[in-house]
This record gives structure tokens, sequence and C-alpha cells, in this order.
């Protein structure tokens, strides 16, 4: 049992190369120390005041305290209690094991009269659990003695919450899962900063540590740092330390409750301490070199020697008295010599037991070192445990090696305050203060978020717009304003010919050429994009459409087409009154534009005034057209079933074609005619143009708060429109990090922590899911109409879709798409991404209309 300084300084880096494989996603299920996340940061300042409990399962006791936290954030613990936990519970069914627990604290509450109170809880579990919740953990596996049945692999805290739903009278607010040695490391590091690893040395053992987050491969993220939970006692668990394990550890773990796990554990742990020395004078008394060759019962009998009897064996002074006096009650006659040979071996065992915590305590620092690549580290460990507290030459022992093996770093060794049960309080509160924080965002994110019925409502309410809309005596009070476009047909196949079509919807003019072939069925385009500035859109009308004259001047150039006379469809994306297919009132600017002198005038005069003053060319203009009409047209041309278009991008719209309008408004017209949906406000609330800057005010709020961004509103998200529908896309993608997303937010002036960017996303999710269920109750509207209309028990529809929104979201589309489902249940729709409505589109439309005036 006795390891060189050679060897103890081979185990250290076995302990390393498995720390390094337990951190790695790839290579954790293979590594024997698994490096399990705890969800604990380091102790902010200021941490929540108040009165929180803690509660703590240990061997063989139930602990419960309540801990004040004062004004000056200084923790005390007021009252505390504890319960024997007898064998038959950590052995019988899981279920009576947490329902003792729950009494246990139900007693405690009771005595201290503290049930007419809501306080929040922490629960300490000296046991591996796999942790993505700070409040939730799936047991890994029992140790030490316990071994409750159906636990395992399963989550502790719903064990206990519903334990303690027997309680009626007994109200707490779970949230904290702190492992023990978590805890030790937050008592010390409350009181010394420095202080980044935790070790216990009691029944079991263990050691946990502050890890940049950026080194976990199994949490996403890349600030800060988080508190690893190594559950060292495993290590040798996958075979790494068979060539120091001796016949003793393996006649110790065969007759162990958990045979083959706990390996090193089993090596250093106060439980198992004693059984190693019984087993060694068992073995030396049978070889007769102690006791004349002369055993006792009790020397036969396991746990008969415990660790509290080694480290009476081993005190200075009175050891060799208490070494004649515990052999003697064993049944034993030792002598003089004896008693030093058992002391001899007492002392063997628990330096082994120092050596081996110091080589993996060690491993650590070094990790810490390299990490921060120091030159020397200084450092201090918080240390507990009844091992390391009540033996007389443990400390010592461990504090002497550790040096050695490391000696660039400065090591302090700290005694944590009230053991462990600090350490859960200050956790316990600072996730209490976070539990409130989440729940003032979630709060203003609720406004957000819509029930079954209100998308019903939703459909319900446009349903009965859609007819306000429709007819001549409602009309002027419905918000959807249902605006003939008098496009009087679908494509048949026999367009032909090339066509001149401008795009005038946003801050980008395009000017195409549409080239139709019946024969192929296909339709060409050419295009070239010209920017229009700002002074320009909110300059006079005359500006700006002399502005878009030139452009079309610079296209023919471009093209080679000065001169050619061209049938013209004009694409504009603003709500108009049409009185035909060529002519169209502007009846408010929308998207940023202002021009003067143009709302309330035909855009289609405006446009050709506009050419007379150019005095260069002359074009037929056939056909005004809005944009969510040209992406209806585009996939009609490949899908006779597509009767609705709809575009969900920087802005948003929808067209249905529908035989109402032929009846309600013009009774004498022989043919069906088609109606866009204004959506005014709606659009708001639906398209990319606006979602970014409702995300921004959100941002705002949750800022003035304190919630976000250390309650710092910068300068730049005060301004206007630093969102876009592509951030909110790029953010909420499911393939990106949280890195990642901090390096959008940065990009856009914002300092973000790693929760920061984490509530950023959440608001963003909420924001788009909102837009893309209103965009699918007012589409299930539609389609629920087309089938009414028809008189048709079920409809095969088809829905021609544009937009970046919808094309370039993340969810967006799969939302809209599962609500218009859901509250369109007798239709089947299909959804077709239109191929450049504005173009293709504005050509068909373009072609018929010509085509229609012909003789």
């Amino acid at each position: 049992m006795r390891l060189s300084d050679e060897t103890l300084l081979d185990i250290m880096a076995r302990f390393k190369a498995e720390m390094e494989k337990g951190l790695r996603k790839d290579t954790n299920p293979m590594a024997s120390v698994k490096m399990l996340p705890t969800c604990v940061r380091p102790i902010p300042d200021g941490p929540a005041k108040g009165e929180f409990l803690v509660l703590e399962l240990g061997e063989p006791k139930v602990r419960v305290s309540k801990v004040q936290v004062t004004e000056e954030g200084n923790p005390e613990v007021q009252m505390e209690n504890e319960d024997p936990l007898a064998s038959e519970l950590t052995r019988g069914k899981g279920s009576q094991l947490f329902e003792y627990i729950a009494d246990c604290l139900s007693d405690f509450m009771e005595t201290q009269d503290l049930k007419p109170k809501k306080l929040p809880l922490g629960f300490t579990f000296p046991f591996p659990c796999r942790q993505t919740k700070l409040d939730e953990g799936v047991l890994l596996s029992w140790t030490k003695k316990f071994k409750a049945r159906a636990v395992q692999d399963t989550d502790v805290r719903s064990h206990l919450w519903n334990a303690m739903q027997k309680h009626s009278d007994m109200e707490v607010e779970f949230v904290a899962l702190v492992n023990g040695t978590v805890g030790t490391l937050m008592a010390c590091a409350y009181n010394n900063p420095q202080c980044e690893i935790g070790v216990n040395i009691d029944n079991g053992t263990n050691a946990c540590y502050m890890e940049d987050v950026s080194n976990i491969d199994l949490v996403e993220g890349d600030e800060g740092k988080m508190c690893v939970n190594t559950e060292w006692g495993t290590f040798g668990d996958n075979g790494v330390l068979e060539d120091i394990r001796t016949e003793f550890d393996r006649e110790l773990d065969l007759g162990s409750l958990h045979l083959g796990k706990q390996l090193f554990e089993k090596m250093i742990s106060g439980l198992y301490l004693g059984e190693l020395v019984r087993l060694i004078l068992l073995k030396m008394t049978r070889a007769g070199l102690l006791f004349g060759g002369k055993t006792s019962s009790a020397l036969h009998t396991r746990d008969k020697i415990e660790m509290r009897h080694v480290a009476a064996m081993e005190k200075d002074k009175e050891g060799l008295a208490n070494t004649e006096e515990i052999l003697t009650d064993l049944g034993l006659e030792p002598s003089e010599d004896d008693c030093v040979a058992v002391h001899h071996v007492c002392t063997i065992v628990s330096f082994r037991s120092a050596n081996l915590c110091a080589a993996a305590l060690a491993a650590i620092l070094t990790h810490l070192q390299e990490n921060k690549n120091y030159e020397k580290l200084k450092d201090t460990v918080g240390i507990d445990g009844t091992l390391y507290k009540t033996h007389p030459q443990y400390p010592k022992r461990l504090h002497k090696v550790v040096r050695k093996l490391v000696p660039n770093c400065d090591v302090h060794f700290l005694l944590p305050e009230s053991g462990s049960t600090i350490g859960a309080a200050m956790v316990t509160a600072v996730a209490s203060q976070v539990q409130a924080q989440r729940k003032q965002i979630d709060e203003v994110l609720a406004l957000f978020q819509l029930t079954g019925d209100n998308l019903v409502d939703v459909k319900n309410r446009m349903r009965a717009e859609l007819e306000y809309g429709l007819k001549k005596e409602t009309h002027p009070m419905a918000t959807v304003k249902m605006l003939p476009t008098y496009v009087c047909g679908m494509p048949d196949g026999t367009e032909n010919g090339n066509f001149l079509i401008l795009d005038l919807g946003g801050a980008n003019f395009k000017v195409l050429l549409g080239k139709i072939r019946s024969h192929q069925k296909c339709v060409e385009i050419d295009e070239k994009t010209f920017p229009i500035p700002l002074e320009i859109m909110q300059g006079t009308g005359e500006q700006l459409f002399d502005h878009i004259v030139q452009c079309i001047a610079d296209f023919l150039d471009y093209m080679g087409l000065r001169g050619a006379q061209l049938p013209l469809g004009f694409t504009f994306s603003f709500p108009c009154r049409q009185t035909s297919i060529a002519k169209g009132t502007l009846m408010e600017w929308t998207k940023g534009f202002k021009a003067t002198d143009c709302e309330g005038e035909d855009v289609v005069d405006l446009l050709r005034e506009a050419i007379k003053r150019r005095n260069e060319f002359d074009f037929d203009i056939v056909a005004m057209v809005n944009d969510t009409v040209g992406t209806m047209m585009a996939c009609a041309y490949e899908d006779p079933n597509c009767e609705i278009g709809l575009i969900a991008g920087k802005w948003s719209g929808m067209f249905a074609w529908t035989s109402v309008l032929r009846m309600v408004l013009r009774p004498d017209h022989g043919q069906d005619r088609g109606e866009w949906l204004t959506p005014g406000k709606y659009e708001k609330m639906t398209s990319g143009m606006y979602l970014g800057e409702i995300v921004r005010q959100i941002l705002i709020d949750l800022t003035k708060q304190g919630l976000l961004f250390h309650g710092h509103i910068s300068e730049r998200l005060r301004m206007r429109g630093i969102f876009e529908t592509k951030y909110l896309s790029q953010i909420e993608s499911d393939q990106l990090t949280l890195l990642q997303v901090r390096a959008i937010l940065k990009h856009l002036g914002l300092n973000s922590t790693c929760d920061d960017s984490i509530v950023v996303k959440k608001v963003c999710g909420a924001v788009s899911q909102r837009a893309a269920q209103l965009c699918g109750a007012g589409l299930a509207a539609i389609v629920q109409k087309r089938r009414e209309d028809q008189g048709l028990k079920h409809l095969k529809i088809t829905v021609g879709v544009d937009g970046t929104l919808y094309k370039l979201h993340p969810h967006f589309s799969r939302i809209l798409q599962e609500t218009v489902k859901e509250l369109a249940p007798g239709c089947d729709v299909t959804f077709m991404l239109s191929e450049d409505g504005s173009g293709t589109g504005a050509a068909l439309i373009t072609a018929a209309a010509q085509r229609s005036q012909k003789p």
C-alpha cells in the first residue's frame, strides 16, 4: 500500500486524462470520471436575501436547516434538526425513503412554525446525478450503503416532490438540487472568492471545481464558469487502477453493496478504511504474525472496525493505549508489539488514502493552472468531511503531498462554516433569485402566447372582417378592406411574349424582363435592382416616379432594349383601390414610404406622367399588380389548385380568389375576381419588418427591470431598426450555439452574457411564434371560407407563398402550417413556394390583361 512519488505522479496523470475524457461529449461515455455539470455558477455579489430551507440526505441521518440571508448578504444557520436514517430505508423502496425525508421536513417546519410560509428549498443529495437544470437531476447510481429501489435512472426531484404532496399543509418552492461537495465549495467560495475546488472526505469522497463553460462539451455556452462534479469516487471503475489495487481492495469490493463500483472511493473514504484495516489484520493473524495466530469472531465480522477506531488508534500520545483497548473489545489478546504493528497498519491505510486523494486533487489543480496559463497558481480548496476533520494526521499528510506534487501551486485549505449547509443555502438563494427573474420574464412573454381558443377567436374575427369587407354597406367599417384587383383569370398556358415588369415594394426597386414561352410553358426572367434613397422615398411624388423612370431607362440600356415597345406591368405593393386592371388609387403609404402628393392619386397616371416628362420612350401599361397576387399567379401557373397567395416576409399580405365578389360587387360580371387583404395592424404583428422592433421593445423593457444586460440600456439598443428578420431567423436556429447568438448580439452592439443570450433567444421565439400563429389563423379563415363558398365537406387547395420570413426562419413555416391544419380541419392545404412572384406572376398577369384587351 506504500505509493512512491513516481507512482503518485502517474496516478495524477491518469486522473487528469480521465477528467479530460469526461469533459468531452464524444469520450464521456468511456471515462470513469464523469465530470457532471451541476448548473451551479459562481456566487454573485448580493445574492437574494431572505429565509431558505436546506434539506440534506446523509448517512446515517437527514438534516433540515433554516438559513437566514441578511440584507448584507450574510448567511446564518438559525435552526437545524437531525433525524436518524435506518438502514432498511436506505435499501428498501425508494418511495418509503423519500416519504421519510418529506416527513422530516414536515416535522421541522411544524416544530419551527414555518408552515404558514412558502420558503425556497435546496436539497443536498450526495450521489451522482446528471443535471440539465438546477432543480432536476437523474440519479446515475447509488453509492456507499444506499440502494433504495426504483430510484436509479429517474429524476430525484420528482420523488421528493411526490412525497411532499402528502403533506398538504406544507408549501415549499423546490429550487435547487445540490451535490454535497458543491455545497462545500460554495460555502467556502462565499467568503473566499479564490476558492475554486471543493473536496469531501467522509463516508464517501468526491471533489468538484469551477470549470470554464467553454471547456464543458456537455453544456451549451461559452461564457463564465460552472461547477463540475467530478464524482472521483468512480475513478478506476474502467480498470485504469488495477495495478494499484491490492488483494485487500478486491476482497473489500467483493463484499460490498456495489460490486465493481466506486473503486477509488473504496480506497479512500472513511466508510471503508476500517474494513481495509480489518482485512489486513485478519490475514496477518492467520499467518501467525499477530495475536499469536489467534483470531476472534469480531475480527471475522465485516465492518467491526470503523473509521473512528482507525483515527483513535493513530493519535499521537494515546494511540497505543487506544489500540490495546479497541483490540481487546474485539475479543483479541494483543501484546505491546501487536499494538505497535496494528498502529502501523492503520497509518499505512490512512496514509495511502491521503496520498490517493492528494494525487487526484493535484490533477485538478494542474488542470486549472493549464486553463489559466499561469506559471504559479494560487488557489484555495474548500474541504470537509469527518475523515478530514477527525483523523489526527490526515490533513497534514494530505496538504504535504499535494504541495509536493504541484510545487508551482500555492494551495490553501479552508474548512467551510456549517459544513455544506451554508453552501447549499447560497446556491438556493441565488437560484431563487434567478427563478424570480425568469418568472418576470415569462410573465412578459406570456402576453405573446396564444391558446387554441385565442387562435379560434382570431380566425373567427378574420372571417367576420372578410364578410364585412365584401359587402358594400359594411365595407367602409371593415378593417380588412378586401380590395378588388380586377385580375379576372388564371393563367391558361396560352400566354406568350416579352413583358416589362416594374416592382416597387421596399427600399429596392426592380425592373424585370419577363419572357413567356407558351410552347415550353416557362417564364424566363432578367432583372436588375436599383436602390431608392431615403430622401426620395420620403420626398415628393414627382421625385419618386422620375427616379423610377430613370431606373427603367438604365435597365433598357443594360439589356440593349432602348426603343423597344413592350407591354408593362407595374407591381405596386401598397394598398390601392382599383377601378380597373390598370388603374389604382393609392390609399396610404406603408413600409417607410412617405412621398408627397401620391395618396389619393392614380398610381398608373403618376407613372405615365413621369414617362412623358422623360419623353424618351412610351409603354402600354396594361396591368397594375399587387405582389401577393403575383405570388399566387406564379404558383397557379404550375398548380391549378393554387387559389390563395401569401407573403410572409419583411411585409405580409394575403390574396384570395373568391366568387363572392362576383355576386356582391358586380353581379353582372361573368368571371371570378380577387381581393387583397390589407393587413394594417395585423401586419405589424406578423411581418418581418416589425417583429424585430417588437423584440427590441421587449428587450428594453426587460433591461429596465434589471433582467437583461445588467440593467444597462445601450445606445445601440435605443436605436429603431437594429433587429432585422434575418437576425431573428439566425438567433432561433437550432444549430446556433449560444456563443454564436452572443456574436450576433455583439454585432448589434449588445454586450451579452450567456444567460442574456438564452433570454434573447426565448424572446425571439415568442414573438415569431405568435406571428406564425396569427398568420396561420388568418389563412385558415380564408381557406375555410373557400370550402364553404363551394359547398364542400372537404377542400383540396394550394397556397402560393413567398417571403423571407417563411423561407428563411427555422420555425415559422412549420408553425404556420400546423396552425392552418388545426384551425381548418376540413381542408387539405398544400403550401407551394413561389418562384419570383413579382416577376413571373406579374408577367403572367400582364400577359393575361393584354390578351383580354384584344378584340
